[in-house]
């Protein structure tokens, strides 16, 4: 049933959704936009503890966000679909339209 697929369909974009919710993820996200890069590399970059860079690089494989690939010891990740930084480029660029605009203030609300 179509309705059945789209529910399927919705809990799916959402779970890759959540990649968004946190900021480690959306630095990780830019670090990928110029290619392929090792997790020590990406932990270097980010100024964290490889283990902790792995478990959001691993989220955001099992969501089909990133893919990767082991050569010896050393795990290489790249943006699984180039769609999705388009997404996130729409995302960001509607974001900042909203505080250039002052719809947004610096903790979140709105304006009185």
């Amino acid at each position: 049933m179509q309705v059945e697929k789209d529910t399927r369909l919705d809990r799916l974009h959402a779970d890759m959704c959540k990649v968004f919710t946190n900021p480690a993820r959306i630095r990780i996200l830019n670090l990928l936009r110029d290619g392929e890069t090792s997790v020590g590399d990406l932990a270097a970059a980010l100024g964290l503890a490889q283990p902790t860079v792995s478990k959001h690089l691993i989220a955001m494989r099992d969501r089909a966000v990133l893919t990767s690939r082991k050569e010896g010891a050393t795990v290489y990740y790249r943006v699984a679909n180039p769609k999705v930084l388009r997404a996130f480029d729409l995302i960001r660029a509607a974001l900042i339209e909203s505080l250039r605009a002052g719809a947004i203030l610096a903790g979140g609300g709105r304006k009185p």
